[in-house]
């Protein structure tokens, strides 16, 4: 039997298990998933801001940045074809999302993960090698394949290995994860813009291949769920094993019973993208487009993806640009550590709120000071531009530990398991299609609205704040297959259920 940690019973001491070293390691493995998401964000906007990348492939942009003296300073990098390069991985991802959401439910989450991973170290190959633009966006389409799958499958293999109680702890490490790749990335940018002779950005873009192959061989040694064993392949036996294995207790019987009555309900589900638009389903249809939306225009992915093109927007130069990519990436990494110690213990609807204020004070605060003090020529003085590269790290802390990786914890926990595949994947699209849009229209908007994207994001981030407030019921400890009771409980969405409830009664 595996030893493992102690751990007290979930809710109302419904379910036994342990913290074992099985699951730990398991969990590890799949979270390489949120390495290859999180370095691909950090290496595209650190390539993007390097001279010799622009020079070979978006010349246009190259002059603007050198030779043109009248163009503004939040302008210089406003080039549709620069932002495709960014936004052409999450068009391919959306896509893939789909075909992740059938493979994850027929054949089982490890699949998923093993396809990713594969389909990322293609792309991490060609981009490498890449000799003209063609060749560019085509290895970050399959970049998004690799990201769909994995975005689609490891938050959902997070969250059913783990034990109820710590499932917070784990599942933020996939945003952990994410954090520690775009790091990784940041610190590969700072080091291969150094390289003399122009081509370090090859190094940046083909290194993705490294967290992409231990994902892809890991993914061959992974066990597949519990949940996955029953639903998939409807091993009762099996899953009764793995669920011994992994949570270190052969007293298991009473989580098997919820998750054979759960897949039994799977039964009579043959369309379940029909089945989630159902009346019972409304909360987590709402949520699964809701918190995915709010995530992206948080304005997290103009930090993400362009740091180091803000950065030298404000005055820094290119090798102060990427350190300060480095030191935003040191901040979300450390935050989201707290987030994964505190989930747990505070609770989800806690850190939103704290996270959401924090985010709204310091994107005022920036917007204030680039209005007040940066204008379309020259820079900030360095006072100013290290006060706003403050003001950014709190926010990135602020998302850190709220929702960076909340934004993925709460949608892969609300699902029943009938519709928890077609649930993730609602979400991964949505955030897919919102990616999107942020990626390819932030250098628009930054020329346009100069510091005012920064109250256009801090306006978003008021109104999902009290959204959570209002709407959000808290999710901590309680089972997955049990979550249906928190809509039953929470004073407006029981109005909602409750009415289909007694609608199924009266029939």
């Amino acid at each position: 039997m595996a030893e493992g940690f102690a751990v007290a019973s979930a809710v109302e001491g419904h379910y036994n298990g342990n913290i074992t070293w099985f699951v730990i390691l398991s969990c590890l493995m799949a979270a390489m998933g949120g390495v290859i998401f999180g370095y691909d964000i950090g290496i595209s906007g650190g390539v993007t801001s390097m001279e010799s990348f622009l020079k070979r492939f978006f010349h246009e942009v190259y002059v603007k940045m050198n030779e043109d003296t009248k163009i503004s300073n939040y302008c210089k990098f406003d080039s549709q074809l620069l932002t495709s390069f960014t936004s052409s991985l999450y068009i391919a991802g959306l896509f893939a999302s789909f075909s992740a959401s059938f493979v994850t439910r027929v054949f089982g989450r490890k699949p998923s993960i093993l396809t990713g991973g594969a389909a990322f170290l293609a792309g991490s190959a060609l981009g490498g090698a890449a000799s003209n633009v063609f060749m560019l966006i085509l290895g970050r389409v399959l970049l998004g394949v690799g990201v769909g799958f994995a975005n689609q499958s490891v938050p959902l293999y997070l969250s059913e290995m783990a034990p109820p109680r710590y499932r917070g702890a784990f599942s933020n490490g996939f945003q952990f994860s994410v954090g520690i790749g775009a790091l990784s990335a940041n610190l590969i940018n700072y080091g291969t813009e150094k390289i003399k002779g122009g081509w370090g950005w090859r190094v940046s873009l083909a290194m993705g291949a490294v967290p992409a192959s231990i994902l892809t061989l890991g993914a061959l040694l992974l066990p597949e769920t519990p949940n996955s064993l029953i639903q998939s392949h409807d091993g009762q036996e099996k899953a009764k094993s793995m669920l011994q294995l992994v949570r270190g207790t052969p007293s298991v019987q009473a989580e098997l019973d919820d998750l054979i009555k759960a897949n039994a309900n799977t039964k009579n589900i043959r369309h379940p993208f029909r089945s989630i638009t159902q009346v019972k389903y409304r909360p987590q249809l709402i949520m699964a487009m809701a918190i995915p939306f709010f995530q992206q225009v948080t304005g997290i992915n103009v930090i993400a993806f362009y740091a180091p093109v803000l950065f030298r927007t404000i005055g820094l130069g290119e090798s102060a640009s990427l350190m300060s990519a480095v030191v935003t990436g040191v901040i979300g990494c450390s935050s989201t550590f707290i987030s994964m110690l505190i989930v747990d213990k505070l609770g989800r609807r806690t850190l939103f709120l704290v996270g959401g204020i924090q985010m709204f004070v310091s994107q005022v605060m920036v917007g204030g000071i680039m209005a007040a003090k940066l204008g379309d020529h020259g820079g900030l003085s360095k006072g100013y531009a290290y006060a706003v590269l403050l003001s950014i790290c709190i926010y990135v802390a602020g998302f850190g530990w709220s929702w960076g990786p909340l934004g993925w914890l709460v949608p892969s926990e609300i699902y029943p398991l009938e519709i928890r595949s077609a649930g993730q994947s609602i979400t991964v699209a949505v955030s897919f299609i919102f990616t999107i849009a942020v990626a390819q229209t932030s250098l628009t908007m930054l020329c346009h609205l100069k510091s005012g994207i920064f109250f256009f994001f801090g306006g978003w981030v008021a109104v999902m704040t009290a959204f959570v407030y209002l709407l959000l019921p808290e999710t901590k400890s309680i089972p997955i297959e049990q979550m249906d009771r928190v809509w039953r409980e929470h004073w407006f969405w029981k109005r909602v259920v409750g009415q289909e409830q007694e609608t199924m009664k009266s029939t």
